[in-house]
């Protein structure tokens, strides 16, 4: 067995457990294979170990990627900044963009959606911190958002997205994902159709899945530590 293949089946067992001790259901969660930085061999192995989801935070890097790729039957999620000038490649490259957090952005993407492919599925990009210099539109501004994008043609709503500041212990770790939780359930009884939360990485899985998460986003579990550029 490959190292991603094994690590994908420990990522997986994780998961489970994570749903036994929250009293949840394995299958209501998605495992989202964040393969970012690496190539399209590492993707392969990914894939022939079972992982059908792939999330990308780097656009262009993504989108080449793809191309060497277009044999595999994969869901392709951006979850990395959107930028303007980035917004045609999200809408023609990717399944779903997660880090919607700008009406700008969510009317660019329904503009430059190709008509012959199916909708863009969407989450919400909330920052639930209310950090200053952290990407995410504020809890008390995400109806609005959901709102303006439910009338966008091409776009499909799907939930909400986080990336808390990391903390230490499960019980620090627990508290902004449950925000997120509540700010989820808000959104639905105010009658947003949501029905993904994508929340908890590598570090915090288990925090995530006891709040409420539905799709986990897990990179170095799976692929190893990263090695950025200088």
């Amino acid at each position: 067995m490959t190292t991603i293949a094994a690590n994908l089946q420990t990522v997986r067992e994780r998961i489970a457990s994570a749903c036994t001790a929250a009293g949840r259901d394995v299958n209501e969660i998605t495992l989202l294979a964040v393969s970012k930085t690496y190539g399209p061999d590492a993707v392969r192995v990914a894939h022939a170990a079972g992982a059908t989801a792939f999330g990308e935070n780097y656009i262009q890097e993504a989108v080449e990627k793809q191309a060497l790729l277009g044999d595999l039957d994969v869901e392709w999620h951006c979850i990395g900044p959107i930028q303007s000038n980035k917004t045609r490649l999200v809408a023609a490259h990717f399944d779903w963009a997660q880090t919607v957090d700008r009406l700008k952005i969510a009317q660019r993407l329904a503009e430059q959606r190709p008509a012959e492919l199916p909708p863009l599925n969407v989450c919400i990009q909330v920052n639930v911190d209310g950090g200053a210099n952290k990407s995410g539109v504020a809890p008390e501004e995400a109806l609005a958002l959901g709102r303006a994008i439910l009338e966008l043609p091409r776009l499909r709503l799907r939930g909400l997205m986080s990336i808390p500041e990391p903390a230490e212990g499960f019980a620090a770790q627990l508290v902004p994902h449950q925000r997120a939780r509540e700010l989820f359930e808000q959104l639905r009884r105010e009658g947003l159709p949501l029905d993904t939360l994508s929340m908890g990485m590598t570090e915090d899985l288990e925090a995530a899945i006891d709040a409420g998460s539905t799709m986990v986003r897990v990179g170095t579990a799976i692929f190893g530590r990263r090695s950025y550029p200088a």
